[in-house]
């Protein structure tokens, strides 16, 4: 069909100039009509060949310059991709998409990715090209502002996340000192974000509107191809955790009150364990981490645990926290090799367990679908990106106790009982993000900041009981500013609520009938995007909740497993699961 190159290596120093022609050539294929499937299979099969080249050039950038922000060079190849090359693709996919769907060829395979082309289709302006390439400068920027944010620790830089082994101290003041301490590196530069993120709002709106949107929100989804629900069903999904969901965790904060014997609870009482006498510390070294993790994954599902292995043996973990990397965690895909990614910033502390789990979710998709033949029936949406990851945080819960993993049988009922109640916890917090972020962008007044900062201290109220946070109103206003997604990608939050109830579904049919759900599991692993949404949880033996008496039900089951370690069960799992 066209020539390629033989791998991304090809692409490391391209201009767009340099890439162009190979999608010129594609355009003037000529394909046949009536079409003929092996024609347009082979062309399929180069178009896809060629964005699976490029995109892991980028990707490769992308995983340079956020490993080290403080890298000129890193940073200049990074921009180049996300704002030169990317936002000029978007162009050609478009233009390549409509020379297919033009033919009116199809099969079963690819009806999704046909549909999502037709959306994209719909909404392109050649005119947004340029406000694109504009938001991923911006996100750079935001970028390096927050990963080369560090407070004065006794003497010693710290990073933010360096600060989390702080909050989880028995010690009060220093768990208030390392709370404020945060919040203040973000507050002492929020007229600098504030005013960055005023950009981008505008940027957003521009695009929307030039797209035929009333609003960004009702853009963003037909951009995230939200075939299956609605921003109205966002909506409701906020009510019903208020209605299901903030009672429980009232109920939570309320005993750890009590258990902390404190007249009120304080944002730096949150993180601390309750149930231990000193912090959990699951490794101290980065080789610790990976080698419980080997063995963790092969105890869920051989297959999966050989998959990790690969990743440790060819260095594909980004995993300790250091000055000038960018904050945050993700896995990331390199398509062409058919390998995951994975970056994170761990520091020792249970959280990066989960993280590290979490992620390794995504891998284990990415492994999955990489036998399918074109890139895009290999991406899926976010909801079911996430419930391969949220679901894996909670099968691999059995395994953390040693001796394949890090803790103690009582230190596991601990790490347990704090994963279970962060999963009612992370609801509220996801509830808080998507309001005040749909607000943002369907009212005039999200271009105010002053009105931006009174949103989200009115929106967090509904959704955070039981915690004082009297005269702290900018700590509390800081949250937003270090929520990425807000700043990165917009609306991209919603899809962990979705996924976190659909996980403790897989989970609850893991505790019900064993080995069958993580086969479930695995078999929605290998659908990709094949499927609409609503079928790919379905593969997984699950359903997609917006509704309160659905909620109501899992948040039951999550609070009788809460009950059951509290009570000193040492595997709060059923007969199905059980820790040898």
């Amino acid at each position: 069909m066209i020539v390629l190159p033989e791998s991304p290596a090809a692409f490391a120093d391209a201009t767009w100039s340099d890439i162009l022609p190979y999608y010129e050539a594609l355009a003037q294929v000529p394909l046949s009509t009536p079409p003929e499937s092996v024609q347009i299979e082979a062309w399929l099969s180069s178009w896809s060949q060629l964005d699976m080249l490029i995109g892991e050039a980028g990707t490769l950038a992308m995983i340079a310059y956020t490993g080290n922000t403080a890298d000129e060079a890193a940073e200049r190849a990074y921009l180049r991709f996300s704002m030169e090359i990317f936002p000029l693709l978007e162009a050609q996919q478009v233009r390549l998409a409509r020379k297919l769907v033009a033919l009116g060829w199809s099969r079963p395979d690819l009806e999704t990715t046909i549909r999502r082309f037709r959306s994209d289709i719909e909404i392109f302006r050649e005119a947004n090209v340029a406000r694109f390439a504009k938001l991923e400068e911006y996100s750079a920027a935001y970028q390096k502002r927050t990963g080369g944010l560090s407070v004065d620790w006794d003497g010693e830089a710290k990073t933010i996340p360096q600060l989390q082994p702080y909050l989880k101290s028995n010690d009060r003041a220093m768990r208030e000192r390392a709370f404020r301490s945060g919040a203040q590196a973000y507050l002492e530069h929020r007229t600098e974000l504030g005013s960055l993120f005023d950009r981008m709002l505008e940027l957003r709106r521009d695009v929307a509107r030039e797209a035929g949107f009333s609003d960004f929100q009702r853009y963003a989804f037909a951009a995230k191809h939200r075939f299956d629900y609605t921003p109205e069903d966002c909506a409701g999904f906020h009510k019903a955790v208020e209605a299901a969901v903030v009672p429980a965790v009232a109920r939570l904060y309320a005993n750890r009150r009590e258990r902390l014997h404190v007249e009120s609870l304080r944002p730096w009482d949150l993180a601390v364990d309750v149930d231990a006498t000193t912090p959990l510390t699951p490794f101290r070294t980065v080789e610790e981490f990976v080698g419980g993790a080997r063995r963790i994954f092969s105890r869920v599902d051989g297959e999966l645990g050989e998959q990790f292995d690969i990743m440790a043996a060819e260095q594909l973990l980004d995993l300790e926290s250091r000055p000038g990397k960018a904050p945050g965690g993700y896995c990331t895909d390199l398509a062409f090799r058919g390998r995951p990614f994975i970056f994170m910033n761990a520091v020792g502390v249970p959280d990066d367990v989960q993280t590290l789990v979490h992620e390794a979710g995504h891998c284990f998709h990415d492994f999955a679908t990489h036998e399918l033949p074109y890139a895009w029936q290999r991406r899926t949406g976010h909801e079911a990106a996430e419930l391969a990851s949220m679901s894996m945080e909670l099968l691999a819960m059995p395994y953390l106790v040693q001796p394949d993993g890090y803790y103690t049988p009582e230190e596991a009922r601990i790490a347990w009982l704090e994963h279970f109640e962060d999963v009612l916890c992370s609801l509220t917090h996801i509830a808080s993000v998507d309001a005040f972020q749909a607000w943002i962008y369907t009212h005039a007044e999200g271009a105010d900041a002053a009105a931006r900062d009174a949103a989200w201290l009115s929106i967090r109220a509904r959704f955070e009981p039981e915690v004082d946070w009297s005269e702290l109103d900018d700590e509390r206003v800081s949250r937003w500013y270090r929520q990425l997604h807000i700043f990165e990608l917009p609306f991209y939050y919603i899809e962990y609520g979705l996924a976190q109830l659909g996980a403790v579904q897989v989970f609850r049919n893991a505790v019900r009938h064993g080995p069958e759900a993580v086969q479930a599991y695995k078999r929605f692993l290998a659908l990709g995007g094949t499927r609409p949404l609503p079928a790919l949880y379905a593969e997984a033996g699950v359903k997609l909740v917006f509704d309160t008496e659905t909620m109501r039900e899992l948040v039951a089951f999550i609070e009788e497993r809460i009950v059951e370690l509290r009570e000193g069960s040492v595997s709060p799992f059923g007969a199905a699961l059980t820790v040898a």
